[in-house]
């Protein structure tokens, strides 16, 4: 049984990673980017899930963990010649103008030092519990956009880094005469590969002990859990995810500023995680790639619309407020998880039938 499973798992990952390849070379610079941001967003759900759905904590400090990892990738990506275009105002540290990295190496930098300060915050704030949790997580990502908009000789402060360069699918559009657009790869592998973490951990030991600890942390106290570790433990693996989720980011739009990683992008992620169900990793995944689909299906409302009989004049952010009524909508009548339940409404139907 458990290698007929091996076996359908492995199936289906070289099944995504073809998909990914076909997707690459097949579609347009929007729809790629569009499939490219549906990846980036799974890592970045699957993130938040493993702390508010898996261990039943209540962090909402995601955006600053992004904004960690982004500027990280950033700095370490870019060549000394865009780094002292952008630091016009104020030149640039001087050991971190020539300081260059691979992408790889600087993407495992950035998800570090995401890590490393969500370690350091985790430590004293996980004593905490449900609503005084979330404040305080909020606080410290709030404190983190403030410090990289004040910290001018290193994050270029509220103008932030342009020019960051993309990782483009320059060979196949070499082979095929085509345009280079962005690599689909990278953010699909990555994404594949922190589905399959996150599958081996849940099934593992700790992931039992996280599980434990939502279900009733003073019953998991008893079974000799210890709680603080576990969660710490779990706050740094998200962290670091979020932070490579940011890097990626940063690559796939080329430019950042502090203004990206407002409340506004944990309420994003939230989002996904909501409506995919807390604790679910087949919901999260579903679930990012509707709601990235639908957020840029749905920027006609931020624009003027021509009804015919009259023209409703530009109403900016009117698309987040309508993403705001459904994840009110999810909270209220899919506490659990929308999709497991839909699934077994379906299959009561089908005993049924």
């Amino acid at each position: 049984m458990k290698n007929n499973n091996l076996l359908k798992n492995i199936i289906i990952i070289i099944l995504a990673l073809a998909l990914l390849f076909i997707l690459n070379i097949t579609l347009d610079s929007y729809k790629v980017r569009i499939v490219n941001l549906c990846s980036i967003y799974i890592i970045l759900g699957l993130s938040m899930n493993l702390i508010n759905g898996f261990t039943g904590l209540f962090s909402l400090g995601h955006a600053g963990f992004m904004a960690l990892g982004a500027y990280t990738v950033a700095l370490l990506t870019m060549s000394p010649q865009a780094k002292e275009v952008n630091f016009y105002m104020e030149p640039i540290l001087p050991f971190l103008k020539d300081l260059n990295m691979p992408f790889v190496l600087a993407l495992i930098m950035g998800g570090l030092m995401a890590a490393l300060f969500g370690f350091l915050i985790g430590a004293p704030v996980l004593k905490l519990t449900d609503d005084y949790l979330a404040i305080a997580t909020l606080g410290f990502s709030e404190i983190i956009r403030i410090i990289i908009i004040n910290l001018q000789p290193i994050t270029n402060g509220a103008l932030g880094l342009k020019g960051i360069p993309p990782k483009n699918n320059a060979f196949f559009a070499a082979m095929l005469g085509q345009t280079p657009k962005i690599n689909l790869l990278w953010a699909g592998v990555i994404a594949i590969i922190t589905i399959v973490f996150m599958n081996l951990l849940m099934k593992g030991s700790y992931g039992k002990a996280l599980k434990a600890i939502r279900e009733d942390e003073i019953a998991a106290r008893s079974m000799g859990i210890n709680l603080f570790r576990h969660k710490v433990m779990s706050f740094t693996i998200s962290s670091f995810m979020a932070g490579v989720g940011g890097g990626l980011l940063a690559i796939s739009l080329g430019t950042i500023d502090p203004t990206l990683f407002k409340f506004s992008l944990t309420w994003n992620i939230l989002l996904i995680v909501v409506i995919g169900g807390m604790g679910s990793i087949k919901g999260t995944i579903i679930s990012a790639i509707i709601v990235t689909i639908g957020m840029e299906a749905l920027r006609f409302l931020d624009e003027s619309i021509n009804l015919g009989f009259m023209q409703t004049p530009a109403l900016p952010g009117l698309r987040m407020v309508v993403f705001s009524i459904i994840l009110m909508m999810a909270v209220i009548f899919k506490k659990d998880n929308i999709f497991k339940s839909t699934l077994k409404k379906a299959r009561g139907r089908y005993a049924k039938d």
